[in-house]
């Protein structure tokens, strides 16, 4: 979906949470939200240590890290509806530590810097299937990606489009893969594999 067309599915989950309370879609389920949580939860990660959710959509994730302990929580979005849902869900559950931004991550923003960990669920897929330059703005979100993560910061990312192999092509330049994250596997014609990737990335330093 295009910009519009975003907007458009959020408003309606707007409207949809203001009339029964129902916070809308989890992107590829609550199962994935629980792997990465779960395996962030085993590393040395500081509690305050600065978090970037790239397209937060309606802020749950980020509110389940709150609730695992983490404090220093930012989401960003570019669409307004989903930042303002965002806004509702995270007032209602009345979680703190949590800042939600309207922001274009292909853009450069001076807000958006020095991050420990990145984490992206099905953006980088929107972004690959751009009807317009896809392949710029491939590029354009890794560059964003250098500018905003640390040196050494954690980049983990969710994808139901791309393979292991394609996402580490793609994230070839600065970032060393980490770990594959377990996702469920399907069985078609005696051939079995994953409809959904999750890798963690780590971004190179300058010595490495």
């Amino acid at each position: 979906m295009e910009g519009a067309s975003w907007d458009s599915a959020y408003e309606r989950e707007l409207q949809t949470f203001h009339d029964l309370g129902d916070v809308g879609e989890i992107w590829f389920g609550e199962g994935s939200m629980d792997r990465v949580i779960t395996w962030l939860g085993r590393q040395t990660i500081s509690s305050d240590a600065a978090f970037l959710d790239i397209g937060t959509g309606n802020g749950v994730f980020l509110i389940e890290l709150a609730r695992a302990g983490f404090s220093n929580l930012t989401g960003i979005d570019y669409s307004t509806s989903a930042v303002e849902l965002a806004k509702a869900i995270v007032e209602k559950e009345q979680i703190v530590g949590i800042k939600l931004q309207v922001a274009d991550f292909l853009c450069e923003s001076p807000n958006l810097s020095h991050y420990e960990v990145c984490i992206d669920k099905g953006t980088f897929d929107a972004v690959s299937l751009s009807p317009d330059h896809p392949a710029d703005k491939q590029r354009m979100y890794l560059e964003s990606l250098h500018r905003v993560l640390k040196e050494g910061g954690l980049f983990l990312i969710t994808s139901c489009n791309w393979t292991r192999e394609e996402l580490i092509n793609h994230f070839s330049e600065g970032f060393q893969m980490l770990h594959e994250l377990p996702t469920p596997k399907f069985q078609f014609g005696g051939k079995s594999g994953n409809s959904v990737t999750a890798l963690v990335f780590k971004r190179k330093t300058q010595v490495e």
